[in-house]
């Protein structure tokens, strides 16, 4: 204080004071520099001009380089990390609730934790918007409270004046508007200012209960300490109500800086120390101001002015030292002022009419009392500009820490179960690739073995039906023995004999067929099948087994072999012949004869084949050898003009005629008819019966001409229904064997057909399983990649969450390092 009255007289007088920084100066040096500097007031008139341009230079010094600013920068720092706070956590939660979705990375928990951060950052940041530097006023009734704040804001706003003036807490605060007005509690309604006489103040019957709060609105560009945002807190008298615990509560909690205001002309009262014991107990360390106001009456006595500013300054020294213990003697030194605000604020509203601050001096010494005011706002102003950088952005700065540090912890943990997550996932994909291959390779080598064992088996189906088959049609008469129905040669009856015979024949060689054939095959069948279901089956994963085994239609019924013979359409050109034919008659014996010549025939043409093409290759010689005399048959073979059967009856005629001819007749007229080489032949015969004749004699030949009749009497009365129908059976059989055979190849190759139908169809369906499980493995094969490029693209903003988190710490520990740890 010392230090400082020195350097304010030696530049209002041009003299050198002590140095700034005497570590020795204390209270009483104070005392005694103030009283060698009342001689100096008679020389005010001489440097009122000094003082006046000093004065203005003071008051009206540029606002960036005022202590306040600290705080303003430190809060739009604050706030612009908070922003990016808020827009880091909001980037966080939106990341963390699209991960929801898989419970096996986040929670529950950890969503809803991530969620919280949001309200908090929100409601910091809401908090950092109302943040402002406030400073409380107390004290007893009419010690100038009101007037201490009227010459800080250099306007008189608050009501004041001798008595109990203020009835209710008044708070002034800046407003962006050119328009001041006031709000009251719990009301949005903007009430003029000129109602703070009527509200704030005990003497008018209006006023407000004396815990109400009157917020007033000032604009900023009026006030320097308003446009650093420092709000200012009027208060009733500490000794006019007992509810100081609800005050303290309701408006001392959030105060950065508190003004204890004395009245000079009398001591400190229990009232004012009990209220401030009270906050001490609530609040650590508050930061207190004492101003000893009205110190302009002590002009009136310069005798004792030094002796009580002495025992006021050390009673104060004592109470914030020894009673309050918030600070040392030297801190407690620096924080005691004496002012006089009427004083003050009258100089103030001269000065801003343009007029010398002296002009609102009310006594000897205002020079002195008006820089000890001014004084008091410098050491204000650094105070509660490191106490709200402090108080009011310490604890939001760790708060930022905090929820950066706890964010980037859960980060790294959800970062690592991705990675824990990824490598599951491409250990996944790997092994599902590899399936795949192995399946598609696997389906490409089971398919070639399938097809060569379905033709295989087809091939041998095919070869034990015809097999079969031909079996039974070679018992094909016993089986048409069996047919037991009447028989009767009408032919309406005949018409349906037939057709049930042919139907007689059809179940039969069905029958004996699948007796014979069906019950292997089936199992061959079914054996096949299982074979293939099996190896395709262990183509397939079991989960796709058993989803796909519900959509597969399975055989409910066993492999069942359908012969088609058709008997109906197959002997439908069958034409019978019952007529009676006598068995040794001449046409029967040609018949029989020729049979058998044709038979010998068939078994020579072959070796005259064969000995024709040998000769057809062999070298011509002109030396002819002798050919071996072989017996010519003068009879037709077939197809050289073979005989028709009207033929044969015309030759037995002419034969029976010329036997009685005895001469060459008959032979003669036979020749006419037949060609050359059987009128030799019969020319031969007729010689021969007639020298046979005369041998014989005619009662032999009687004798003989009587057997034959009697046997054609016998084969003529035995030609009965039975021995047509076995006649009937004899050429049906001969016919549906012919036709039987025809279609051996035929019905082998139907069956065949249906084999390798069924062997190809089970295939077929096992194939489509098989395709179907490797287009879900493919679909599943595409669902893990992009999995995984969704799990990198969470790594990968994992990361950059982090880094934010970093950037966010390092951005905080910049802020405490510029603005909170040098205080």
């Amino acid at each position: 204080m010392a230090a400082y009255l020195n350097r304010t007289i030696s530049l209002v007088t041009g003299q050198t004071g002590p140095n700034d920084n005497d570590k020795n100066s204390t209270g009483t040096d104070s005392v005694d520099d103030s009283r060698h500097n009342l001689s100096l007031q008679t020389s005010a008139s001489s440097t009122s001009a000094n003082f006046n341009t000093m004065s203005d230079n003071r008051m009206y010094q540029p606002n960036d380089k005022s202590p306040l600013q600290i705080f303003v920068r430190a809060k739009k720092k604050i706030n612009d990390i908070y922003g990016e706070i808020e827009e880091y956590v909001l980037e966080t939660t939106t990341f963390i609730n699209a991960l929801h979705a898989d419970a096996e990375i986040v929670d529950k928990a950890e969503r809803e934790l991530f969620e919280s951060y949001v309200f908090k950052v929100a409601a910091i940041r809401e908090v950092l918007q109302r943040d402002h530097m406030k400073v409380a006023f107390f004290g007893r009734t009419s010690n100038g409270k009101s007037s201490v704040i009227n010459a800080m804001l250099r306007e008189k706003i608050l009501p004041s004046g001798i008595g109990h003036t203020t009835n209710c807490f008044c708070q002034v605060e800046g407003s962006d508007g050119g328009e001041a007005y006031l709000m009251k509690e719990g009301s949005d309604e903007k009430l003029n200012v000129v109602n703070i006489k009527q509200l704030a103040n005990a003497l008018c019957q209006e006023k407000l209960c004396e815990s109400s709060l009157v917020r007033i609105f000032w604009p900023r560009e009026r006030c320097s300490l308003l446009r650093d945002d420092v709000v200012f807190v009027d208060s009733p008298g500490v000794d006019v109500s007992a509810n100081l615990d609800d005050w303290i509560d309701n408006h001392c909690l959030n105060a950065d800086v508190f003004v204890l205001v004395l009245n000079a002309e009398s001591t400190m009262t229990r009232a004012e120390k009990q209220f401030f014991h009270t906050v001490s107990q609530k609040l650590s360390k508050p930061n207190i101001f004492i101003l000893n106001n009205r110190w302009d009456a002590s002009a009136n006595e310069p005798e004792f002015q030094e002796s009580v500013k002495s025992q006021h300054t050390e009673r104060c020294i004592d109470f914030l030292t020894k009673e309050l213990k918030v600070s040392n003697e030297k801190e407690a030194a620096e924080r005691v002022f004496f002012v006089s605000a009427r004083e003050t604020l009258q100089a103030r509203i001269e000065e801003s009419k343009g007029n010398p601050p002296h002009l609102g001096a009310i006594a000897e010494g205002f020079q002195i009392r008006y820089f000890e005011f001014q004084d008091f706002e410098r050491k204000f102003e650094e105070c509660i500009s490191q106490s709200a950088v402090k108080t009011k952005f310490q604890q939001h700065s760790s708060r930022g820490k905090s929820v950066s540090g706890d964010m980037r912890s859960m980060l790294d943990n959800i970062f690592e179960r991705i990675t824990i997550f990824r490598n599951l996932k491409q250990d996944q994909k790997n092994l599902l690739t590899e399936r795949i291959q192995g399946t598609e390779t696997q389906m490409m080598q089971v398919t070639r073995e399938m097809k060569m064992k379905i033709h295989n088996m087809v091939e041998e189906v095919e070869e034990k039906v015809s097999k079969a088959l031909n079996e039974e049609i070679w018992r094909l008469g016993v089986l048409i023995d069996e047919f037991n129905m009447p028989f009767h040669p009408e032919r309406l009856v005949l018409n349906i004999y037939k057709k049930e015979l042919n139907a007689h024949v059809e179940s039969g060689l069905g029958s004996n067929l699948r007796a014979r054939l069906s019950m292997a095959l089936a199992m061959n069948v079914e054996a096949a099948q299982t074979e293939m279901t099996d190896r395709m089956h262990a183509l397939v994963p079991n989960e796709q087994l058993l989803i796909n085994s519900t959509k597969m239609v399975v055989r409910t019924q066993p492999f069942e072999m359908l012969y088609s013979l058709n008997c109906q359409n197959l002997c439908a050109d069958f034409q019978e012949d019952l007529e009676f034919k006598f068995s040794w008659g001449i046409a029967a014996m040609i018949q029989r004869f020729t049979g058998k010549v044709r038979e010998r025939s068939k078994k020579q043409t072959p070796a005259l084949v064969n000995r024709q093409s040998s000769i057809g290759h062999t070298v011509v010689t002109p030396v002819s050898t002798p050919v071996e005399a072989t017996p010519v048959c003068l009879l037709p073979t077939p197809g050289v003009g073979g005989i028709t059967p009207e033929q044969l009856s015309i030759i037995s005629r002419f034969a029976m005629s010329s036997i009685g001819s005895q001469g060459t007749v008959g032979g003669l007229v036979v020749a006419g008819v037949l060609p050359k080489q059987v009128v030799l032949y019969r020319y031969v015969l007729n010689t021969e019966h007639l020298q046979m004749l005369k041998t014989i004699g005619w009662r032999v030949l009687v004798g003989i001409g009587a057997l034959y009749g009697c046997i054609y009497l016998y084969e003529r009365l035995s030609w009965t229904n039975s021995a047509k129908e076995r006649t009937f059976k004899g050429q049906y059989v001969r016919h549906a064997t012919k036709k039987l055979k025809m279609i051996v190849d035929l019905t082998s190759a139907n069956c065949s057909h249906q084999v390798q139908q069924e062997l190809s169809s089970t295939f077929a369906r096992l194939c489509r399983t098989v395709d179907t499980a490797t287009t879900d493995m493919n679909e599943e094969l595409k669902t893990l990649e992009a999995q995984l490029n969704v799990l990198e693209a969470n790594q990968k903003q994992l990361k950059l969450l982090r880094n934010k988190a970093n950037y966010i710490q390092n951005e905080l520990d910049i802020f405490e390092h510029n603005y909170i740890a040098p205080q």
